[in-house]
């Protein structure tokens, strides 16, 4: 009995750890850390305000240390962004998909937009 209570609190606290971030929504901040990296490689001749490029920026940041500080892995997270660099990279800027994932950082992550504002402020 005592062996299964341990499994069973042991499951329990492993569930808890990544409650942050089910499945679906790490495919979509994935997605959106490809495109905000897309944002700021933008290829010459591309219309953008600077703002969006450190808005961007800081949002992948953290994108990471939310990921992080609710248990995911370090080389998981790298992984799934590094994937998805690969599938937006060179794409043109998209102003619908970036506000789109503005919005999904901000109800995804506790303080969202104040954290983004916070980086962004300390990326110079």
């Amino acid at each position: 009995m005592k062996k299964f209570l341990i499994i069973l609190f042991l499951t329990f606290v492993n569930n808890f750890a990544y409650a942050g971030m089910n499945e679906s929504e790490k495919s979509k901040a994935w997605d959106c850390s490809g495109i905000y990296m897309a944002n700021y490689f933008l290829p010459s001749g591309e219309s953008f305000e600077y703002s969006m490029k450190e808005k961007s920026m800081a949002s992948v940041k953290v994108l990471k240390t939310y990921a992080l500080e609710i248990g995911i892995s370090e080389k998981e997270w790298d992984d799934g962004v590094n994937k998805a660099v690969d599938k937006h990279y060179g794409s043109k800027y998209d102003k619908a998909k970036t506000e789109a994932c503005h919005s999904f950082i901000e109800t995804l992550i506790p303080n969202g937009a104040e954290r983004v504002k916070k980086v962004v402020q300390t990326l110079y």
